[in-house]
């Protein structure tokens, strides 16, 4: 459910809404929808509900039942008053039809599809239309004053769902500079720019810190703080430091929340955007950049405020002994890269400054101590070898390399400190409704089931019992892939049969990191997530129970809020690349690759696969429509079609090749 669907389930204060939703709380309210409750908060009434609304072929529609208790309500197509399908609706209980609870839409609370991004195109008969970029289909679009078809074919539009009309052109399908702008909007991605109030309020925060800002923390500018970033960082979220003489680490996070007040201008951009998206050639920053990139940011030599957490590690078992959370202002010594350390790390590097030295005598250390808390770690958590593809794109915005992105021990370092530092978060928290949590729920046994009869179509036979457990299961699988030389294929396919990490108030634990308790503390300049916790902890420190009941009444529809951006920021990241990579095929249309069978749907063969090409370009899928191979089958492939507007590859198979 919408965060705001959730607020009309659960109970809400009508000031403490988001202005979207306000005035959809006030048409609800003239209608009779929602009602004060004796808790001083607002709900809907007995006979309404709230949910998605699915419109099958014969035109009725049904909204799905929440709770077990209840049934999906039938609403006929008389009484669906405009809404559409995957439209988030509230409908009002009538007078049942056939025998089944029944009811009619009164109010459209969330669109299905706000805008549409469509492209000029023929069909088959040379007649013109205007295709959606999401399925090919025709779709309605008209422009005041201008006749569509005097448009280039292949020209890229964005349309007003509800009432069709363009609203702007946003360029051609034949220019690579046009893919940003369509995976961005595709799922709903802020751009670069930020509202005025917004650049207003970040421009007239200072600089520098301030001395009374340093007055009430505890000063820890001494302490040979350091961070350690991909080379091309431009924003520090977190600085770390390792006392040998007392086996503590501090963990320094940007204070964030020192200068994004609540409701501030910055704050409501943040909400809408949750998360900044990472396109390969730019970012797209959650905060103004004259935030992100400086006062906010943890560079070196200068003051910083700090929000740390500082854990006291028994020496020999590596459990916390104490964890502590405060305000402190640091001042980091060094900038490191990834790669300067892994160099440090092999030996590559044997000469330093007086202040290098002073870091590395507890660097090398912690890096040794980080090591055996990642075995220990994967003890009850999982390590799957999946392959992450890095893309380079040139000026011209086309795809110019790929890379494969690969753990160091240097990027180990940083995750098992700031593990530590999410542990740690979690665990000042009940679970019951009271945080912010990163939860992964284990996958049921009917998804390891499904995994299991795949794996066997390839040999893979693992003897599990009725009662076996999901992580039984998934270590036996890959033990027996790793025999067999299939570790990092079969690891992709257990990570599809688990669920998605998601943010949640209750407490259900992390299943492939193997915590109990786990949330996101770490990244407070690019997660709104870490935000909300930081403003949590705050709360609680300072026994502050107005904002800390303001959070905890309204922390379900956050948490269902950034789990969703999230997700969107993700998909617009792999669309975007996948639009790279229908780019480069597009260009060699005709050619053959070697390639290898990575999907196949045992239920629906007819469906075809999908084969990952190995050439020069790392990650490109293709579709096959028709194949003669087995699962992880390697063969060859001749690529006959790239659709750029849909971005999908298809290819057909032209032979075998020996495993």
């Amino acid at each position: 459910m919408s965060p705001f669907a959730i607020q009309l389930t659960r109970g809400f204060l009508p000031h403490e809404l988001e202005e979207e939703d306000y005035a959809l709380f006030e048409i609800l309210e003239g209608l009779g929808a929602v009602k004060e409750g004796t808790d001083g908060l607002w709900r809907l009434g007995s006979l309404y509900r709230v949910g998605r609304l699915w419109i099958s072929k014969d035109g009725r529609g049904y909204v799905e039942a929440e709770r077990k208790e209840e049934k999906d309500l039938l609403i006929e197509p008389s009484d669906l008053e405009g809404a559409k399908n995957g439209d988030e609706v509230v409908v009002k209980r009538i007078i049942a039809r056939r025998g089944r609870p029944s009811a009619r839409v009164i109010l459209v609370t969330r669109p299905a599809e706000v805008v549409i991004i469509g492209y000029t195109d023929r069909d088959e008969e040379s007649h013109f239309l205007v295709r959606h970029i999401r399925t090919g289909e025709a779709t309605e679009a008209r422009m005041p004053g201008m006749d569509l078809k005097a448009f280039k074919l292949g020209t890229v539009l964005l349309i007003d769902a509800a009432t069709s009309w363009v609203r702007e052109v946003l360029g051609h399908l034949g220019d690579p500079r046009v893919d940003e702008r369509i995976s961005l909007l595709l799922y709903d991605r802020q751009g670069e720019d930020f509202p005025p109030d917004c650049v207003e309020q970040a421009k007239a925060i200072p600089a520098e810190v301030l001395p009374e800002e340093i007055a009430t923390r505890r000063d820890l500018r001494a302490l040979p703080f350091c961070t350690i970033d991909p080379v091309t960082a431009k924003d520090f979220d977190d600085a770390i430091y390792f006392d040998r003489a007392t086996h503590t680490l501090y963990v320094a996070i940007a204070d964030v929340s020192h200068y994004v007040g609540y409701f501030s201008p910055i704050d409501k951009e943040a909400k809408v955007r949750g998360f900044t998206t990472y396109l390969p050639h730019k970012a797209f920053p959650m905060l103004p950049r004259e935030l992100s990139e400086n006062i906010c940011s943890l560079k070196p030599h200068v003051d910083r405020l700090a929000f740390v957490c500082r854990i006291l590690l028994d020496p020999e078992t590596l459990e916390p002994l104490e964890e502590e959370f405060f305000e402190g202002v640091i001042h980091s010594k060094r900038r490191w890269n990834y790669d300067e350390i892994d160099a440090i790390l092999e030996g590559k590097r044997t000469h330093f400054s007086d202040t290098e030295e002073r870091i590395l005598d507890w660097l090398l250390p912690l890096q040794k101590l980080t090591e055996r808390l990642r075995k220990r770690r994967l003890k009850k958590g999982f390590d799957f070898r999946t392959d992450e593809v890095k893309l380079a794109i040139d000026h011209e915005h086309e795809l110019k390399e790929t890379t494969i992105k690969t753990g160091t021990p240097s990027h180990s370092l940083i995750e098992e400190c700031m593990l530590l530092a999410n542990k740690a978060a979690a665990k000042r928290f009940t679970g019951d409704g009271d945080a912010i949590f990163r939860i992964h729920e284990a996958p049921d046994r009917a998804k390891m089931d499904e995994l299991l009869e795949t794996l066997a179509t390839v040999g893979i036979f693992v003897d599990v019992g009725e009662e076996a457990q999901s992580p039984t299961i998934i270590r036996m699988i890959q033990e027996e892939a790793q025999r067999m030389g299939l570790r990092n294929e079969v690891d992709a396919l257990i990570i599809q049969s688990l669920r998605r990490a998601s943010y949640s108030p209750f407490n259900v634990g992390h299943f492939g990191l193997g915590f109990e308790r786990y949330s996101h503390f770490t990244s407070p300049i690019r997660r709104y997530s870490d935000l909300i916790l930081h403003r949590l902890i705050k709360a609680d420190l300072q026994k502050d129970d107005e904002r800390k009941g303001y959070l905890l009444r309204n922390i379900e529809p956050l948490c269902a809020r950034v789990s969703e951006l999230e997700r969107n920021a993700t998909k617009a990241e792999w669309d975007f690349r996948d639009r790279k990579f229908a780019r480069w095929a597009r260009r060699r249309l005709g050619e053959r690759f070697p390639a290898q069978i990575v999907e196949i749907d045992l239920e629906d063969i007819g469906r075809g696969a999908r084969a990952v090409l190995e050439c020069e370009m790392e990650g490109i899928v293709v579709e096959l429509p028709t194949f003669d191979a087995l699962l992880f089958d390697r063969i060859e492939v001749e690529l006959v079609e790239s659709d750029i507007a849909r971005a999908v590859i298809t290819a057909r198979q032209v032979g075998k090749r020996d495993n």
